[in-house]
């Protein structure tokens, strides 16, 4: 990636976090594309040029991770058995930008259930996150040597992952979760890889 490439990347990625940090801490509807932009130090025009809306901007980082973790996962050796390599993907390329997120307190956890449930918001992420199946479908495929414009399998693993990563999401937010968001997401995976056993 050159620099002007990285810069738009940074740029993107300032922006989508700027959207997620001020709809948390304000609510959906109290934020603006200006005050989006104003908190990213950019104007509201640059804003435009990289989303058409404040919940793209914010489902944007699950898309980027998934493009990410599909990246990774080409890397991985080709030794790797496929769930160990998906998981080590996964890991590898989740935290996305997270060195720079704010704690799990209560009135952030409060603040993102209340975001995750605004309608705008929900619609968006269902749009990223079937594009984010279809970037994964592709990594499988090719790793799997299978054809992801006809073949199921590819499909179904980028399916089961998705699952396993949104119903962790889920359980962390509105459940009494049993342990931290990563055991949860590690679990999740472990227990897809094994093929869903009864507990």
């Amino acid at each position: 990636m050159g620099l002007r490439e990285r810069k738009k990347e940074e740029t993107r990625l300032a922006l989508s976090w700027a959207a997620i940090k001020l709809t948390v801490e304000r609510g959906f509807d109290n934020v603006k594309v200006e005050d989006i932009a104003a908190e990213a130090g950019v104007s509201p025009r640059t804003f435009n040029n990289y989303f058409s809306s404040k919940g793209e901007a914010i489902a944007a980082r699950h898309f980027d991770r998934a493009v990410r973790i599909a990246e990774e996962l080409r890397s991985r050796p080709d030794g790797e058995p496929l769930w160990q390599a998906i998981t080590n993907a996964v890991f590898a390329r989740f935290a996305l930008g997270m060195e720079t997120e704010r704690p799990a307190d209560e009135r952030w956890i409060a603040g993102v259930k209340l975001m995750s449930r605004h309608p705008e918001h929900r619609g968006e992420f269902l749009k990223a996150h079937a594009a984010a199946q279809d970037a994964l479908a592709a990594a499988i495929a090719e790793r799997t040597g299978t054809d992801a414009e006809r073949d199921l399998y590819p499909h179904l693993v980028a399916g089961a992952v998705g699952a396993a990563v949104l119903a962790a999401i889920h359980l962390w937010l509105n459940g009494e979760a049993p342990a931290p968001f990563p055991e949860l997401l590690r679990d999740a995976l472990e227990q897809v890889a094994a093929g869903l056993p009864t507990p």
